[in-house]
C-alpha cells in the first residue's frame, strides 16, 4: 500500500514534466533543428530498439556513422536494415565486464576516435539474477559495464576530447539518493528491480560529475531523462504504468530528441550540474531526502572502479 501511495505521488508530481504533455509543451517554441553530423563517428549502446535505436537511426539521417551495440543479433540486423550501410551492428553481452572490455578495446583499435558515446542501454528486472561475475545482472548493464565502456575508451585514446558522452538516466532518479553497495544486491532477498533501477539512474549523474571532474571537458559528459516513452522494456517491466498512461507517453522519437541536440550543440557544462530533459538542465533534486554529502561522486567512481578489478584479477 505504501509504495502504490508514493508511486501515485510520484507520477502525479512529474506527469505534466516527463509525458508526452511535457514534451509538446517544451518542442513547441523550438527553432527547426537540422543537425550536421557528418565525418563523426558514434557508439550507442543498447541501440537494437526503443530509444537507443531511434538515436541511432537519428544519428545516420544526420551524416554520422554508428557503432551499434546490443546482445540481440536479429534486432541488431533489422536496425542495420533500415539505418544502411552507415551502421555497424556489433553483438555484445552488455552485462558482461569481460565481453565489454574486449568490444571496448577491440573498437579501439581500429583507429577510428569516438566522437559521440550514447550509454543507453538500461533494464529493470523484478526477478534477481546474477550474472557469470558475481554482479546482479541489472547493476552490471545499467551502471558498471557504463563505467567500463567509457574508461577502457578513454584509456585507449578512443574518445575524442572535443566529442561527448551521453548517459540516459531516467526520471526514476529523483526517487533515491546515491547509494553503493545497495546496488548490486547480490540475494533475492535484498532485490527490488525497480528500487534498484532508480538507485543506478541516480549514480549515472554522480559519475557523469565524476567524469566532468576528471576529463575537465574533454570530452563532455552529459546526463540526460528521455521522460516517459513507450518503449518494449516499458511494457514487459512496467506493464500497469503503461495500461493506465498509454495515451501519454512519448514515442521513441520524442524521448531520444535530447541526445541528438546535445551531441550537436554541446551546451558548456554547468558547475552544479544538472540533467538534461527535453533541451534544457533541470536540477538533479526535486525532494530534500536525496540530496547528501556521502557517498560523493568519487566515492562512486572507487566502487566501480574496484567492482571491475574483481573480474580483471579473476580472468
Amino acid at each position: 500500500m505504501l509504495r502504490a501511495l508514493g508511486s501515485l505521488f510520484f507520477y502525479t508530481r512529474f506527469y505534466s514534466s516527463f509525458s508526452a504533455v511535457g514534451y509538446r509543451r517544451r518542442s513547441a517554441g523550438w527553432a527547426a533543428f537540422r543537425p550536421d553530423y557528418s565525418g563523426k563517428r558514434w557508439l550507442v549502446t543498447g541501440a537494437s530498439g526503443g530509444i537507443g535505436s531511434a538515436i541511432a537511426l537519428g544519428a545516420v539521417r544526420g551524416g554520422a556513422r554508428v557503432w551499434a551495440l546490443a546482445r540481440d543479433p536479429h534486432k541488431l540486423a533489422a536496425l542495420r536494415a533500415s539505418g544502411g550501410s552507415n551502421i555497424e551492428a556489433h553483438t555484445v553481452d552488455l552485462s558482461s565486464v569481460r565481453a565489454v572490455r574486449r568490444s571496448a578495446a577491440a573498437l579501439a583499435d581500429l583507429g577510428e576516435p569516438i566522437d559521440v558515446l550514447v550509454l543507453n542501454v538500461g533494464v529493470l528486472l523484478d526477478q534477481h539474477a546474477l550474472t557469470d561475475e558475481g554482479f546482479e545482472r541489472s547493476f552490471a548493464t545499467n551502471l558498471l559495464n557504463h563505467y567500463v565502456l567509457a574508461e577502457t575508451l578513454k584509456a585507449r585514446g578512443a574518445l575524442r576530447p572535443e566529442g561527448c558522452v551521453i548517459s540516459m538516466s531516467s526520471g526514476g532518479m529523483y526517487g533515491t539518493g546515491l547509494k553503493l553497495d545497495a546496488m548490486n544486491a547480490l540475494s533475492a532477498d535484498a532485490h527490488d528491480g525497480m528500487a534498484a533501477y532508480a538507485m543506478h539512474k541516480r549514480a549515472q549523474v554522480e559519475l557523469t560529475r565524476h567524469w566532468n571532474q576528471q576529463w575537465r571537458g574533454q570530452p563532455r559528459a552529459y546526463v540526460m531523462h528521455p521522460g516517459w516513452a513507450d518503449t518494449e522494456g516499458v511494457q514487459s517491466a512496467l506493464p500497469w504504468f503503461r495500461a493506465v498512461l498509454k495515451r501519454q507517453l512519448r514515442n521513441a522519437e520524442q524521448a531520444a530528441d535530447t541526445a541528438l541536440w546535445l551531441a550537436s550543440v554541446r551546451p558548456a557544462i554547468a558547475a552544479e550540474g544538472g540533467i538534461w530533459l527535453d533541451r534544457e538542465r533541470q536540477p538533479e533534486h526535486a525532494f530534500a531526502f536525496t540530496r547528501q554529502s556521502t557517498p560523493d561522486a568519487a566515492q562512486l567512481a572507487s566502487f566501480l572502479a574496484t567492482q571491475a578489478a574483481r573480474v580483471a584479477e579473476a580472468a
